[in-house]
Protein backbone atom coordinates (compact mmCIF):
# COMPACT_ATOMS: atom_id res chain seq x y z
CA UNK A 1 0.00 0.00 0.00
CA UNK A 2 0.99 3.32 -0.78
CA UNK A 3 0.41 6.51 1.34
CA UNK A 4 0.03 9.84 -0.67
CA UNK A 5 -0.09 12.63 0.91
CA UNK A 6 -1.18 16.43 -0.22
CA UNK A 7 0.26 19.01 2.02
CA UNK A 8 -2.28 22.00 2.81
CA UNK A 9 -4.33 23.75 5.67
CA UNK A 10 -7.76 22.95 6.86
CA UNK A 11 -10.57 25.16 6.69
CA UNK A 12 -12.60 27.02 3.58
CA UNK A 13 -10.53 30.39 4.13
CA UNK A 14 -6.92 28.41 3.11
CA UNK A 15 -9.14 25.86 0.28
CA UNK A 16 -7.57 27.60 -2.66
CA UNK A 17 -4.58 29.02 -1.62
CA UNK A 18 -1.49 28.57 -3.50
CA UNK A 19 0.40 26.58 -0.41
CA UNK A 20 -3.50 24.18 -0.66
CA UNK A 21 -2.53 22.41 -4.14
CA UNK A 22 -1.26 19.67 -2.53
CA UNK A 23 -4.92 19.10 -0.81
CA UNK A 24 -6.28 19.83 -4.41
CA UNK A 25 -4.39 16.84 -5.65
CA UNK A 26 -6.10 14.79 -2.93
CA UNK A 27 -9.37 16.04 -3.30
CA UNK A 28 -9.21 15.28 -7.22
CA UNK A 29 -8.24 11.52 -6.27
CA UNK A 30 -10.56 11.04 -3.80
CA UNK A 31 -12.75 11.88 -6.17
CA UNK A 32 -12.14 10.44 -9.45
CA UNK A 33 -10.98 7.34 -7.33
CA UNK A 34 -14.39 7.05 -5.29
CA UNK A 35 -12.11 6.12 -2.53
CA UNK A 36 -13.84 5.13 0.94
CA UNK A 37 -13.16 7.66 4.00
CA UNK A 38 -11.45 5.76 6.92
CA UNK A 39 -10.66 8.85 8.86
CA UNK A 40 -10.06 8.72 12.19
CA UNK A 41 -9.42 11.42 15.35
CA UNK A 42 -6.04 9.72 15.91
CA UNK A 43 -4.71 10.19 12.31
CA UNK A 44 -5.54 13.92 12.71
CA UNK A 45 -6.20 14.73 8.79
CA UNK A 46 -8.73 13.33 6.43
CA UNK A 47 -7.72 9.44 5.22
CA UNK A 48 -9.43 7.60 1.93
CA UNK A 49 -8.43 4.21 0.57
CA UNK A 50 -8.59 2.42 -2.72
CA UNK A 51 -7.47 -1.01 -3.68
CA UNK A 52 -3.73 0.46 -4.07
CA UNK A 53 -3.80 4.00 -1.77
CA UNK A 54 -4.56 6.02 1.05
CA UNK A 55 -5.02 8.96 -0.09
CA UNK A 56 -4.06 11.74 3.46
CA UNK A 57 -5.00 15.36 3.86
CA UNK A 58 -3.07 16.31 7.60
CA UNK A 59 -5.75 18.97 9.16
CA UNK A 60 -2.92 19.35 11.54
CA UNK A 61 -2.10 22.94 9.78
CA UNK A 62 1.15 22.24 7.66
CA UNK A 63 3.89 23.25 10.35
CA UNK A 64 2.94 19.91 12.08
CA UNK A 65 1.92 17.97 8.76
CA UNK A 66 4.56 15.20 10.06
CA UNK A 67 2.31 14.65 13.20
CA UNK A 68 -0.43 13.01 10.91
CA UNK A 69 2.12 11.30 8.17
CA UNK A 70 3.91 9.62 11.80
CA UNK A 71 0.80 8.37 12.80
CA UNK A 72 -0.98 7.02 9.56
CA UNK A 73 2.57 5.63 8.74
CA UNK A 74 3.02 4.17 11.73
CA UNK A 75 -0.42 2.37 12.04
CA UNK A 76 -0.49 1.21 8.74
CA UNK A 77 3.31 -0.37 8.94
CA UNK A 78 3.87 2.05 5.45
CA UNK A 79 6.96 1.46 3.53
CA UNK A 80 6.39 3.87 0.43
CA UNK A 81 5.28 7.55 0.91
CA UNK A 82 4.86 10.37 -1.81
CA UNK A 83 3.49 13.87 -0.61
CA UNK A 84 2.63 16.22 -3.18
CA UNK A 85 3.64 20.05 -2.19
CA UNK A 86 4.01 23.32 -3.56
CA UNK A 87 6.99 24.44 -4.55
CA UNK A 88 8.24 28.25 -4.80
CA UNK A 89 11.25 27.83 -6.55
CA UNK A 90 9.72 26.86 -9.35
CA UNK A 91 6.86 28.57 -12.06
CA UNK A 92 3.17 27.46 -12.00
CA UNK A 93 2.94 24.80 -14.78
CA UNK A 94 6.16 23.05 -14.01
CA UNK A 95 6.69 19.42 -11.91
CA UNK A 96 9.53 18.08 -10.39
CA UNK A 97 10.01 14.48 -8.52
CA UNK A 98 13.10 13.59 -6.38
CA UNK A 99 13.54 11.49 -3.27
CA UNK A 100 14.74 12.63 -0.33
CA UNK A 101 16.98 15.68 0.53
CA UNK A 102 16.61 19.22 1.54
CA UNK A 103 13.14 20.45 2.76
CA UNK A 104 13.74 23.86 0.66
CA UNK A 105 12.57 25.84 3.96
CA UNK A 106 8.98 24.28 3.19
CA UNK A 107 7.58 23.93 6.47
CA UNK A 108 4.83 21.46 5.95
CA UNK A 109 8.38 18.96 4.47
CA UNK A 110 10.51 20.06 7.90
CA UNK A 111 7.87 18.70 9.75
CA UNK A 112 7.66 15.19 7.89
CA UNK A 113 11.26 15.51 8.03
CA UNK A 114 11.22 15.43 11.56
CA UNK A 115 9.11 13.05 12.38
CA UNK A 116 10.06 10.46 9.67
CA UNK A 117 13.28 10.87 8.26
CA UNK A 118 13.94 12.52 4.43
CA UNK A 119 13.49 9.69 2.64
CA UNK A 120 10.79 9.95 0.82
CA UNK A 121 9.22 10.82 -2.63
CA UNK A 122 8.48 13.94 -3.47
CA UNK A 123 6.50 15.25 -6.12
CA UNK A 124 7.02 19.54 -6.32
CA UNK A 125 4.61 21.30 -7.93
CA UNK A 126 5.61 24.66 -8.91
CA UNK A 127 4.00 28.08 -7.72
CA UNK A 128 6.51 30.57 -8.17
CA UNK A 129 7.75 33.04 -6.37
CA UNK A 130 6.41 36.43 -5.70
CA UNK A 131 8.82 39.35 -7.14
CA UNK A 132 10.02 40.75 -3.36
CA UNK A 133 10.76 37.73 -0.65
CA UNK A 134 9.01 39.77 1.55
CA UNK A 135 6.21 38.73 -0.13
CA UNK A 136 6.48 35.16 0.44
CA UNK A 137 4.40 34.24 3.34
CA UNK A 138 0.93 36.69 1.61
CA UNK A 139 1.92 35.22 -1.89
CA UNK A 140 1.39 30.98 -0.37
CA UNK A 141 -1.26 32.14 1.69
CA UNK A 142 -2.99 34.00 -1.48
CA UNK A 143 -5.44 32.22 -3.91
CA UNK A 144 -4.37 31.30 -7.63
CA UNK A 145 -5.27 34.11 -9.70
CA UNK A 146 -8.36 33.40 -11.98
CA UNK A 147 -6.13 33.87 -14.97
CA UNK A 148 -4.36 30.96 -13.65
CA UNK A 149 -7.08 28.30 -13.25
CA UNK A 150 -7.30 26.63 -16.89
CA UNK A 151 -3.29 26.12 -16.01
CA UNK A 152 -3.40 24.95 -12.19
CA UNK A 153 -6.11 22.17 -13.64
CA UNK A 154 -3.62 20.95 -16.59
CA UNK A 155 -1.30 20.49 -13.40
CA UNK A 156 -3.35 18.88 -11.31
CA UNK A 157 -4.44 16.19 -14.12
CA UNK A 158 -0.83 15.71 -14.95
CA UNK A 159 -0.62 15.03 -11.16
CA UNK A 160 -3.23 12.98 -11.11
CA UNK A 161 -1.80 10.51 -13.83
CA UNK A 162 2.09 10.30 -11.52
CA UNK A 163 -0.53 9.56 -8.44
CA UNK A 164 -1.98 6.89 -10.59
CA UNK A 165 1.74 5.34 -12.12
CA UNK A 166 3.75 5.39 -8.24
CA UNK A 167 1.97 1.92 -8.28
CA UNK A 168 4.37 0.77 -11.14
CA UNK A 169 6.86 2.84 -11.64
CA UNK A 170 9.77 3.38 -9.67
CA UNK A 171 10.99 7.02 -8.49
CA UNK A 172 13.81 7.55 -11.42
CA UNK A 173 11.08 6.18 -14.05
CA UNK A 174 9.03 9.41 -12.34
CA UNK A 175 10.84 11.51 -13.06
CA UNK A 176 11.55 10.87 -16.77
CA UNK A 177 8.48 10.20 -17.48
CA UNK A 178 6.60 13.29 -15.67
CA UNK A 179 9.73 16.23 -14.66
CA UNK A 180 8.29 19.21 -16.68
CA UNK A 181 11.38 21.88 -16.21
CA UNK A 182 9.21 24.30 -18.29
CA UNK A 183 5.99 25.16 -17.72
CA UNK A 184 3.01 23.07 -19.39
CA UNK A 185 1.05 26.54 -19.09
CA UNK A 186 4.51 28.67 -20.88
CA UNK A 187 2.90 29.98 -24.41
CA UNK A 188 -1.03 30.95 -22.46
CA UNK A 189 1.12 33.25 -20.23
CA UNK A 190 2.76 34.70 -22.94
CA UNK A 191 0.05 35.27 -25.11
CA UNK A 192 -1.89 36.67 -22.17
CA UNK A 193 0.64 38.73 -21.52
CA UNK A 194 1.25 40.18 -25.07
CA UNK A 195 -3.03 40.64 -25.18
CA UNK A 196 -2.76 43.01 -22.24
CA UNK A 197 0.09 44.64 -23.78
CA UNK A 198 -1.45 45.70 -26.85
CA UNK A 199 -4.45 46.75 -25.47
CA UNK A 200 -2.73 49.30 -23.69
CA UNK A 201 -1.62 50.55 -26.65
CA UNK A 202 -4.53 50.26 -28.49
Amino acid sequence: MILLVGLGNPGEKYAKNRHNIGFMLIDKLVDELKATNISKASYRGTLHKTKDFLLLKPLTYMNLSGESVKSVSDYFKIEEIVVFHDELDIPLGSIRIKNGGSSGGHNGLKSIDAHIGAEYDRVRLGIGRPEFKSDVTNYVLGDFAKSQQECLDKVLDLAYLIAKDTTTLENKELMQKYSLKKSICIWKFIKSFYQKSFSKIF
